[in-house]
């Protein structure tokens, strides 16, 4: 007997991101299945697809967006829920990833919850994973299964090239992030620059710039970051650089998470504007005239296409997306 398959992908959604999910869908052409989410009255979630997906390629889409322990456990289920209808193979798409940000032990008798993550998406039954800009390069060696990292810095060096041009000096908000800038600045053969740091002892989301390196003056600045959470790091920084002389400040991030009292802050800052990607969602309540917000469905879909066709990812990117 023989028996000539074909392959078919099948894309999902969980609840905290779908707009994010139906742009990916449109992108490449397909419809979004229905996971049929529900929760009992206790608050435990529930998920049953719709249609069968024996054999599948299936790609489950969710931003560990606020709540992120619902949005984590909802993606657990979906993937549990695909492993035990006979998928083939089961990708967790994951665009802004959770508890990225504890990827190591910085104190005692701390966990690695990064890694917890990485484990139980593993064990749920993802063979793989995606996600754009991760904290930390690091966390893709947290998984036994393949990590696909893709970057929005296409995406964002394109926004600067259209409306500031390629006489910019591209700023890393620390340290931590300088090569992250310096890979932005040379896609827009641009100048860089950092700003230097420190975290108050003892005191959660607040910083102290203290200096800057590099030649701002009369330049328009660009702060480069993964993420906003609270702001306090990129209004330190921007301040740092109107007291070197800056001529404007323009903030950007892949994520914006945009925890209080972030948009206060970001309102009364000197930043002209903050440009962040939709990888999270933010609702029209809390859009503020400063903030731009950019797709990266597009980048995402073409990623999924090329892992469904088996074809490199890095290509997309020529290789920027190694971090």
């Amino acid at each position: 007997m023989e028996l000539v398959t074909k392959k078919r992908l099948e894309l999902f959604s969980g609840r905290s991101n779908p707009a994010l999910a139906e742009d990916i869908a449109n992108a490449l052409g397909v419809k979004l299945g229905q996971p049929n989410l529900s929760q009992f009255a206790n608050g435990e979630m529930y998920s049953r697809f719709e249609e069968s997906i024996r054999g599948a390629d299936v790609f489950i889409v969710q931003s560990h967006s606020s709540p992120v322990n619902e949005a984590i456990m909802e993606q657990l289920i979906m993937v549990d829920a695909a492993k035990r209808a006979s998928a083939k193979r089961i990708t967790a798409v994951c665009p802004y990833y959770g508890y990225a940000r504890q990827d190591r032990k910085a104190a005692e008798r701390e966990p690695i919850t990064a890694k917890l993550l990485a484990d139980m998406l593993t064990v749920a039954g993802a063979d793989r994973m995606v996600s754009v800009d991760l904290h930390s390069g690091q966390i893709q060696g947290f998984f036994d299964v393949p990590v696909d990292h893709l970057t929005a810095m296409p995406v964002l060096a394109d926004w600067v090239a259209a409306n500031l041009g390629s006489d910019v000096v591209v700023v890393s908000p620390d340290a931590g992030r300088f090569k992250v800038a310096e890979r932005f600045a040379q896609m827009l053969e641009a100048d860089v620059g950092s700003v230097a740091k420190r975290r108050l002892r003892g005191v959660a989301n607040q910083v102290e710039a203290l200096d800057v390196m590099g030649d701002v003056r009369g330049r328009i600045c660009v702060l480069v970051d993964d993420m906003i959470d609270t702001a306090g790091t990129i209004c330190a920084a921007a301040d740092q650089l109107m007291v070197h002389g800056a001529s404007e400040v323009y903030a950007m991030a892949t994520h914006g998470v945009l925890s209080d009292p972030a948009l206060d802050r970001l309102k009364n800052s000197v930043i002209t504007k903050v440009v962040i990607t939709d990888t999270l969602p933010l609702s029209d309540d809390r859009r503020i005239d400063k903030i731009e917000i950019l797709s990266v469905a597009t980048i995402i879909a073409d990623a999924l296409r090329a892992v469904f066709e088996d074809r490199s990812v890095s290509e997309i990117f020529g290789g920027a997306n190694q971090a």
